[in-house]
């Protein structure tokens, strides 16, 4: 078996990263960085106050940090590694997280949990380089060959410093930040946008859905309904075939709509209760409801089958009831509330759905004109932020695409 022969062009040099400019350098992050510098030890003052960081303070998808305030005497023995201005913090404990983050402001009495790495970049190299490597997919894959555990993966902070990166010049490093960061910029303000967006529809659902705000041309008292005079539960049958390919769907916590779950045969299936879902049913997991785990089920997901642990409902009445507009009513905290206090269990992971509790709840209806009227304006909303969303994906998705030119070298910023 032959060798394959990498192309090397002019200018650049072969690296263990592959070929890269002849002015780069491949360094591990240790001959970069200082890797946990300073810590908290026996001898600190145990009335030491401090802002304290740990896995649970970060959200990863949206890049945000929250801490808390702790004195040391009382504080969690995990409470370790201090952290100053330029510092990059990785998360070593359920690194599938992939949680970094670049300290900017300055910071007084910062603390992270053990879960965490500690970067103290050396001059050589710049903290918003390193923050734009490390998301790298050149990182990414030497990261979680690290990964140690199944039941709590981790990374330890020793091995971390083996880790191998492409290092530019001190200028060329500042120059590929700013094209980056240009992009950062865009993405955050697409994420406000987002965020502005969804605040919006939920504060419009909340005084539509209850008549505190009518909309133009309607008038006139709704009526109080309740469940069991407005929907009904259907049970469908279904002819079971070990040789069909039966597609499995789920619905999501916090009313974010079903999802395809597998497909599998039918001699692949051992309890052999599943039935068929159809366009317009609402869906309730009787396991999952008191997490907001209903929905209903749209056009791509018709036929589709579904478990015993689902209860479907329609409308009794579609003069009285559009169905997509009870899919909008339980999106509301009071629904929410009705799901809670019809569910009984000693832990809210195993808490049981009662159905003819649930049933004996009711719900402020409009007349149906203007529950049309309401699903039409949620409706134009929804695309409204599903075009926002899918913006933010082609700008994540051109960030990514410059991330793999510019920081492996092979396009270069004049």
């Amino acid at each position: 078996m032959t060798k394959q022969t990498i192309h090397i062009p002019t200018g650049y040099k072969p690296s263990p990263l592959g070929p890269i400019p002849e002015d780069w350098e491949v360094k591990r992050l240790g001959e970069i960085c200082d890797i946990d510098k300073e810590s908290l030890s026996s001898k600190t003052d145990p009335e030491y106050k401090f802002d304290y960081i740990s896995l649970s303070d970060v959200d990863s998808d949206n890049f945000e940090i929250s801490t808390s305030k702790q004195i040391f005497k009382t504080a969690p023995s995990r409470a370790r590694r201090i952290v100053k201005k330029g510092d990059v913090i990785i998360s070593t404990v359920r690194p599938n997280l992939q949680a970094f983050f670049l300290i900017k402001n300055n910071v007084e009495n910062l603390i992270v949990s053990t879960g965490f790495a500690v970067l103290t970049p050396q001059k050589n190299v710049l903290g918003e380089y390193l923050i734009q490597y490390v998301f790298s997919d050149k990182v990414s894959r030497q990261f979680f060959q690290l990964v140690v555990g199944s039941n709590y993966p981790a990374v330890n902070s020793s091995d971390i410093a083996h880790l191998k990166l492409a290092i530019p010049p001190i200028k060329e490093q500042e120059k590929i930040c700013n094209v980056l960061q240009l992009w950062d910029t865009a993405i955050a303000k697409q994420t406000a946008l987002i965020e502005k967006l969804t605040l919006r529809k939920r504060g419009l659902m909340k005084q539509l859905l209850t008549g505190k705000k009518r909309l133009e041309g309607f008038g006139g008292e709704w009526k109080k309904c309740t469940y069991s005079n407005i929907l009904s539960e259907v049970k469908r049958t279904l002819i079971w075939d070990e040789d069909e390919l039966y597609k499995l769907i789920s619905v999501r916590r916090r009313s974010e709509g079903l999802f395809f779950r597998e497909s599998l045969y039918g001699r692949e299936i051992a309890t052999k209760n599943l039935r068929p879902a159809k366009t317009g049913d609402f869906l309730i997991s009787k396991m999952q409801i008191v997490h907001g785990a209903s929905g209903l089920v749209t056009e791509e997901f018709d036929d589709a089958k579904i478990s015993g642990s689902y209860i479907s409902l329609v409308s009794k009445n579609s003069d009285v009831l559009d169905i997509k507009y009870f899919n909008l009513w339980s999106q509301t905290p009071i629904f929410y509330h009705q799901t809670f206090v019809s569910s009984f269990g000693v832990h809210i992971e195993k808490m049981t759905f009662d159905f003819d509790t649930f049933m004996s709840f009711s719900m402020p209806l409009p007349p149906i004109k203007e529950q049309h009227a309401i699903v039409l304006l949620m409706d134009s909303l929804n695309k409204e932020i599903e075009i926002a969303k899918e913006k933010l994906s082609h700008l994540q998705n051109q960030k990514r695409g410059l991330m793999q030119v510019l920081l492996t070298g092979k396009k270069r910023v004049k």
